[in-house]
Order: structure tokens, then sequence, then C-alpha cells
């Protein structure tokens, strides 16, 4: 148990102690004074009943506070440690060619590392720059026309398995229909809420990484970008929240996966910026996970 869920058993277990103390004075109270004055018995189960609502409305803030840093510790440990691992990667490698004389080959190999790491290093700051622009609700919309999601989710499959490096065989991508799939929206956010579902799935599938996108319209209004992976899975408790800001699922099997806590949450922003929705499904820890973006569709006159 660590020390911020050893504190929240602390206050929940103070303010058990304190509603069962102020029960027993109350009704020592109630004992004592009699049933003959009405008007002082009626005035102090008020009382008591504001004091009881006061003790529990302190201790759930406090819990939920308490979380909230608890969050906010997570998420700065795993920015701190998503940019100076690759700043690291970077200061080695221009040291070494720095120092020394290396083949051509070699030059070029460290050149191609010190590019992923300065992508990645772009993304995370992207990251943290898009929850901040969302977090404000900065919205272009005279930037939106109409985007074709199966085109974009195309890209973003083949974007996916240059960025980490996957055989074409790991994410399988699944047009339904013949039908056009044009949404009325900006390109680069649909575009980041893909990318960020696709990057989540191959994150969390361990080892072996088998990805399905399906793009379909279930019905005559409604796109779904469906991504589903065969990963560590989700527990049901916790399908609800891993949208929630800094928040990541709290398992054994994801410890070792570094993130900031942001890329679902950003997903979910983009998601109701074009009227549309994201949801999970998971039967459970090691039994993968399905994310789906509904978003509406734009239908010719």
């Amino acid at each position: 148990m660590t020390r911020r869920q050893k504190a929240v058993a602390f206050f929940v277990a103070l303010c058990v102690l304190l509603v069962a103390a102020t029960v027993s004075l109350n009704i020592g109270w109630i004992l004592i004074t009699g049933a003959g004055q009405i008007a002082a018995l009626v005035l102090g189960i008020v009382l008591f009943g504001l004091i009881i609502a006061g003790l529990i409305i302190y201790t759930v803030f406090l819990v939920m506070e308490i979380r909230r840093n608890e969050e906010h510790d997570t998420f700065i440990n795993s920015v701190t440690h998503e940019l100076k691992t690759p700043i690291a990667s970077l200061r080695l490698y221009l040291e070494t060619l720095q120092s020394r004389t290396v083949s051509e080959e070699q030059r070029r190999h460290f050149y191609d590392i010190m590019l992923a790491d300065a992508e990645r290093l772009h993304d995370t700051v992207n990251q943290v720059l898009k929850a901040g622009a969302v977090r404000e609700k900065r919205r272009a919309s005279a930037a939106r026309g109409p985007v074709d999601v199966a085109a974009l989710s195309r890209e973003s499959v083949a974007l996916a398995l240059l960025r980490h490096h996957l055989s074409p065989s790991a994410i399988a991508l699944e047009i339904h229909d013949e039908a056009t799939f044009v949404v009325r929206g900006d390109a680069e956010e649909l575009r980041t809420g893909i990318a960020n579902l696709l990057d989540n799935a191959v994150k969390y599938s361990g080892q072996s990484v088998k990805v399905t996108v399906s793009v379909a319209a279930p019905a005559p209004g409604t796109i779904w970008v469906r991504v589903q992976d065969q990963g560590v899975g989700i527990p049901k408790k916790q399908l609800k929240r891993i949208f929630n800001r800094f928040y990541r699922v709290q398992t054994r099997a994801v410890k070792q996966v570094k993130g900031t806590g942001l890329g679902l949450y950003i997903v979910r922003a983009i998601a109701r910026a074009h009227g549309g929705r994201v949801f999970a499904q998971s039967e459970g820890e090691g039994r993968g996970a399905t994310f789906t973006l509904e978003l509406p569709r734009l239908v010719s006159p």
C-alpha cells in the first residue's frame, strides 16, 4: 500500500469514527433530553444531520484531492521519463560522433536513432500542448470541412507501422462497405485522435502486436472507427475512468508501459468537439480491448 493509499484509508476511517461518535452523542442527547421538548429535539436532529453531511463532504473532497495529487505526480514522473530518455540517448550519440571516427554505415544508423528520439520528444511535447489546448477549449472551427475518415485511417495505420517499426501484418485495416465515410471536422485533430488510439493499442499489446482497425457505418448518420487489440486488457471497473486526464490503468501488466495519461483524454475531447463520442470495451485483464470512435456522418443532400 502506497503512502497516499494509507492517507486515504486513514481519512475514511477517521470519518467513520467521527460519524459513529456523533451518532452516539446525538442518541445520548435525545435520551437525556427526553421527547417532551419537541423544539429542542427537532433542532438537535437538524444540526446532527448537518454535521454528518459536513463530515462526509469533507472526507469525499479530501480523498478526491489526494487522488488528484497522485495523478499529477504520476503525470510529472511519466513526462519527465519521456523527456529524459530520448535526450540522454541524443546526447550519447552526439558525444560518440564528436569524440571518435565512425564508419558511414554507423553514422547513418546513429542519425536514424537520433531522428527517432527527436520524433519521440516531439510527440511528447505535442501531447502536452494538445491537452492544454483542449483544456482551454480552443477550437479552429473555420478550418473544418469534409474529411474522408477511411483515407485518414489508412494514413494513420501507415504512420503507426513506421513509427513503431512493425511489420505490415501487425495492424490490419478493414473498411466495410463501398460507401464513402465522410465527416465534417478538422482533419489534423481527427488524425491525432485515430493516431492516439493506434499508439495506445500498440503500446498495450505486449510483445506480440496484433491490432485491427475497422471503419464502418453502423447507421446512415454514423461512422465508426474501431481499434481492437489483443493486449493486456482493462478491468471493467476502470473502463469509464481511462478517458480522464492523467489517469492510467492500475494493473501490474501496464506498470512498465510509459505514457503521459493524456492520449485517451485528448481523443475524448476531439470526439466531443466533433459531435461524437469514444467508448471502450474489454472483457478484463489479459483479454484485449476495443476502442470505438463514433462520429456523425456527413450525408450529401
